[in-house]
């Protein structure tokens, strides 16, 4: 794949030219108000298999812009939050955004919780030249061809959220491997992740079985699970798919001679399906409360959030909505303009440590550049009902660890 890149560079470098930003017609193609509200469309599925999560996005994206208000935010003009179900389908989602910009103005997006639907916000989005920031796991988004100026993803992305638990499991628990796949663009680039990291390990997938999103009933897939006798099983599903499945999985025994582990190990599908299904279960996140003991941003963020929701901490997804938001809101400062092309500018040179550890965007193509967690669940020495994880690793954040910018299909010229 290939973009015409070099004229995306001379924008850029037109746009840091001062006074000339002024005259370009492209910065106001999409011109907003200049008083009032900046406003933020949040496209989320509040309903369907992924609303506890995106109940989280939320709160958590709330306390972002209650926390830039009360600095008196950018030059008096104060933060609205435009929430939107987009009822986890790629048509809601589009249609949504589309209202969203054409009907309420808003001056950028920040949102999803599927790869499939902020594919198609950002579709709407690039077209319209309004910044968007994705706080969904995708590697589609980071593509030449889905890729733009406007488009920025503050979550993790399948390659490097697989690769980093495929990098400590197999190691560990044996060669043969099992995936059970969510049916659509998560679960497909989830296993591509941990197969591309399982080559250089020697691993063997014995099978790639398949089901459908939304998936209630397991059991037709666990005989032949069990037939295959694998040393892993890796759930490649989420949200309301990965509780159903640790459930099922757990009743019919197969952690008796398999280690199951998952990609994403979902702070609040942890809560949902308790501790039995999920005991010793492995997997990634992009954030866990518990990292507050070792980590100073961490504590500010959950201290934060805790005040905010009576004594409750931030779940992972959560923590993205919070991070998506106050990303954006900080390069409306730093670019002293509320445009989408100037913030994207701005944005893009950002380095944040919001609650986390130290992140940035990568040039080529707006990936944030972080941590992945890999965490255990408990079943036993639990200190509170929050206290569900074991912090087994954290792989540090390098850009080494994703796709190149080569493979992403960017071509840019020296």
């Amino acid at each position: 794949m290939t973009t015409a890149l070099p004229s995306r560079r001379r924008m850029l470098q037109t746009l840091g030219a001062g006074s000339a930003v002024a005259a370009s017609p492209l910065l106001f193609s999409t011109a907003r108000a200049q008083s009032g509200p900046i406003k933020i469309g949040f496209p989320t599925p509040l309903t369907g298999a992924f609303s506890a999560e995106a109940q989280d996005q939320v709160r958590a994206a709330e306390l972002a812009v209650k926390e830039f208000n009360a600095a008196g935010g950018y030059k008096g003009r104060l933060c609205e939050l435009l929430v939107r179900d987009d009822k986890l389908n790629p048509g809601e989602a589009a249609t949504r955004t589309l209202e969203l910009i054409e009907k309420d103005k808003v001056d950028f997006v920040v949102g999803s919780l599927s790869a499939a639907t902020q594919l198609s916000i950002n579709a709407v989005c690039r077209d319209r030249k309004v910044l968007f920031n994705s706080i969904s796991q995708s590697d589609a988004i980071n593509e030449a061809k889905d890729w733009s100026l406007y488009t920025f993803h503050e979550a993790l992305n399948p390659h490097l959220t697989a690769g980093a638990v495929a990098r400590y499991a197999f190691p560990k628990f044996g060669k043969k491997v099992v995936y059970l796949t969510a049916d659509y663009a998560y679960g497909h680039e989830m296993v591509r992740g941990f197969q591309r990291a399982g080559q250089a390990l020697g691993m063997q997938t014995l099978a790639d079985i398949r089901h459908p999103l939304g998936a209630a009933d397991y059991s037709a897939f666990l005989p032949r699970i069990q037939s295959l006798k694998p040393d892993i099983l890796v759930l490649c599903n989420f949200g309301r798919d990965l509780v159903n499945s640790a459930k099922q999985v757990t009743d019919f025994g197969l952690k008796q001679s398999t280690k199951v582990i998952t990609p994403v190990l979902l702070y609040t599908s942890r809560q949902a399906g308790g501790a039995e299904a999920f005991d010793g279960i492995i997997g990634g996140t992009s954030y866990y409360w518990g990292m507050e003991d070792k980590i100073p941003a961490a504590k500010a963020f959950n201290d934060a959030f805790r005040k905010a929701y009576a004594g409750a901490v931030p779940s992972d997804y959560g923590a993205l909505g919070y991070a998506g938001i106050k990303s954006v809101l900080q390069a409306v400062k730093n670019a002293d303009a509320v445009d989408s092309t100037r913030v994207s500018i701005a944005l893009r040179q950002l380095k944040y440590n919001w609650y986390k550890g130290e992140q940035s965007y990568r040039k080529c193509d707006h990936q944030s550049v972080q941590s992945v967690v890999i965490v255990e669940s408990k079943s036993t020495a639990m200190k509170d009902k929050y206290d569900v994880f074991k912090v087994l690793a954290i792989e540090a954040a390098d850009e080494k660890n994703l796709r190149t910018c080569d493979e992403l299909g960017h071509k840019i010229s020296t």
